[in-house]
Parts: structure tokens; C-alpha cells; sequence
């Protein structure tokens, strides 16, 4: 039987300059994020959409989400598989498109994965674990646009 997780947050919108939405332009996009027990984080819109460029935005966090999840049950996978990482970064893209209407979506991710391994490992290994991955992660299973990963596999 599958074991019901919640993730609970709270999001407090911080933008209002004292007229609320009063005005379409009258308004920040803005608001922090928070989870009882750890740091807020400030937040802001896309700014193609006329947020702040200095804060994370939903898309942003999304593509961060699908990066983390693939990294952290990439290194389970290689614990277990006898592969031994010694370094691991990515530089995640995400691309979506936005319509005449406003609304948008993504409509893919590619991951950048650059991995240490240490000496001795078997770097086949190494990057066939990358394709189980998407058995597991949370985030990829939740997603309805395709993730591909192009991984540099590295021998220490």
C-alpha cells in the first residue's frame, strides 16, 4: 500500500503598495514563501511577466525541484549500485512557450549533470543509471512535459 506524504507551506503575497489590486500595474507580483522550521525565501513573478528578476519565480523553482530530485535519487541509485560520486552539478534548462493569451507552460527540461566518479567505477554504470531515475523521482512522475538529461560522466 502506497504511504500518503504531505507538504505542507504557507505563501503570504507581500506586493501590495497600499491599494491592493486596485490597479492592474498598482501591485508588486511578490510573496514569501514558507516552511514551519526553515528560512523564508522572497519570491517574485517571471519577469517577462513584470516580476523581479532578483527573486526565485514559480518556473524557476520547478525546474530547481526537477534538477534536485534527479540528482538525489541518482546518488541513491549509484550508492547502491556500487558507483562511488564524488561530485556532482547541474545546470538544468527548461523551456515552455507562452500564448497570445497569457497563459503558458513548459514544455521540457534538460538536464546538464556533470558528475565525478572515482577512480575505478564503471562509467557505463554510471551513465545508465541516469534512465532509472525517472522510476523513482517524485517531481519527474509529477510533471507532464518530457526530461532528458545529458550527462558528463567525469573519472576522478
Amino acid at each position: 500500500m502506497a504511504k500518503q506524504h504531505a507538504y505542507p507551506a504557507r505563501i503570504v503575497w507581500t506586493g501590495n503598495r497600499g491599494e491592493g489590486t486596485q490597479h492592474y500595474k498598482g501591485y508588486d507580483r511578490t510573496w514569501d514563501l514558507a516552511v514551519d522550521g526553515k528560512a523564508v525565501v522572497s519570491c517574485s513573478n517571471d519577469p517577462v511577466l513584470g516580476g523581479d528578476s532578483s527573486k526565485y519565480n514559480p518556473e524557476d523553482m520547478l525546474i530547481a525541484a526537477v534538477a534536485s530530485c534527479h540528482m538525489l535519487w541518482y546518488l541513491h541509485l549509484c550508492s547502491t549500485a556500487g558507483v562511488t560520486v564524488l561530485a556532482y552539478e547541474d545546470n538544468p534548462v527548461g523551456q515552455g512557450v507562452m500564448n497570445p493569451n497569457a497563459s503558458g507552460n513548459f514544455t521540457s527540461a534538460t538536464l546538464h549533470p556533470k558528475i565525478t566518479v572515482a577512480s575505478g567505477s564503471d562509467l557505463n554504470k554510471a551513465r545508465d543509471l541516469h534512465d532509472e531515475v525517472h522510476k523513482y523521482c517524485f517531481i519527474a512522475r509529477s510533471v507532464n512535459f518530457p526530461i532528458s538529461f545529458e550527462p558528463e560522466i567525469i573519472e576522478a
